[in-house]
């Protein structure tokens, strides 16, 4: 892969915005240090990460899934992951890898990248066992919530899903699908465009947008836009979220043709889809952290670990490591297990320099080398 990390630098694209448009963070009242509001000071500048890094698969966790997509870790131990196709959400015992399927959500409608999509633990979990899903339905995408009920059998553990919020448009491609609780609590979603390139940019639209919501799905206090869940505008498929540890957000998402990014995101911003593809020199533009040709990325999930972005690519077959200097690349994408197991789904901070790691083989895209999904435990640095 060395040419390919030579054009991989020879992509790297810093800094957030062409205006200068405000600090990029995911908890309004975050000053662009990352200090909220109501701190005292700004807290000094953590070291760099490594210009390189490095992975190790340390084991398979879990294999055999089937189309899977979203994964959350359980607080006492497990781990949840949603399928696609099968409407299922299983628990994963990360000690022996023994698989076990909760039960079935009703009303997932799966065709073409719809489906199952992301799953997040409630914020207060520990209390009220409730499961938040995104999925495609006949009619829309839609965040649900469900009680997860462990003392029942197998196959029964999920309650009746209650709808928090609907009306996401739906389409063959570009579905979004990522959900994510917030430092401030607050539930964020990733929408597509659903191939409709105009909703991008009508902050009418719920697609083509990052959504933030309360818990109960109303619009989140703070938004940028008076009584709007739109929290960021002018994207194509959102699929990755990530906060640092200065509480700002990070986002992935899928280009047409040429750049897929890697971005910063700041409240209100306007992220350029369908007006601009990566990198731009129009005003009023967010431009992206990182930039990557659609062949070496495809990006999906994200985590955050130790100052870097780790991205799961589906097309490229890899899992980028981009080093951050705050909302910038701090130094050039490096690539890693370049083909070693397929497409590359989601990845979750496991803790630590941990990862898990999921695959997306069995997604019907592509023709990859690797016929089987799996859960896989990484260190990295």
């Amino acid at each position: 892969m060395p040419a390919a990390l030579a054009v991989a630098a020879l992509l790297l694209v810093a800094g957030c915005s062409s205006d200068g448009g405000g600090a990029p963070g995911g908890t309004p009242g975050a000053t662009a240090s990352g200090a909220t509001a109501s701190g005292h000071g700004t807290a000094p500048a953590a070291p760099l990460p490594p210009a390189k890094g490095s992975v190790e698969v340390l084991r398979t966790v879990a294999e055999g899934l089937k189309t899977p997509w979203g994964l959350a870790p359980l607080p006492g131990g497990g781990l949840l992951v949603s399928s696609r196709n099968e409407g299922t959400i299983s628990r994963i015992d990360e000690k022996t890898g023994r698989t076990t399927e909760l039960g079935t959500v009703s009303g997932v409608s799966p065709a073409g990248e719809g489906g199952l999509l992301g799953i997040a633990l409630s914020p207060d979990f520990a209390s009220d066992h409730m499961i938040y899903a995104y999925f495609t339905s006949a009619s829309d995408n839609r965040i649900v919530r469900m009680l997860y009920d462990e003392r029942k059998p197998a196959g029964e553990q999920l309650g009746a899903p209650d709808t928090v919020f609907k009306g996401i448009p739906k389409g063959v491609i570009h579905n979004g699908g990522r959900i994510a609780f917030g430092p401030d609590r607050m539930l964020y979603a990733g929408t597509g465009e659903s191939g409709e390139k105009g909703l991008a940019q009508d902050r009418k639209s719920l697609g083509g947008k990052i959504l933030r919501l309360t818990p109960d799905g109303e619009p989140a206090p703070g938004n940028p836009f008076p009584g709007s869940p739109v929290y960021s505008y002018g994207h194509r498929n959102v699929q990755g979220l990530a906060w640092d540890d200065r509480q700002r957000l990070f986002a992935s998402e899928f280009g047409q043709d040429t750049w897929d990014e890697l971005n910063a995101i700041a409240p209100g911003g306007d992220y350029g889809w369908p007006r601009a593809e990566g990198r731009s020199s129009e005003a009023g533009l967010h431009n992206p952290v990182a930039q990557w040709h659609t062949d070496d990325a495809s990006p999906s999930g994200i985590a955050y670990v130790n100052g870097v972005i780790w991205m799961a690519g589906l097309k490229g077959a890899r899992l980028w490591r981009v080093p951050l200097n705050g909302t910038s690349a701090s130094a050039a994408p490096q690539a890693f297990l370049t083909g070693a197991y397929g497409r590359l789904r989601t990845v979750v901070p496991a803790g630590g320099d941990r990862l898990w790691l999921v695959t997306s083989n069995t997604d019907g895209r592509g023709t990859p080398k690797k016929g089987d999904d799996r859960v896989l435990e990484l260190r990295v640095r």
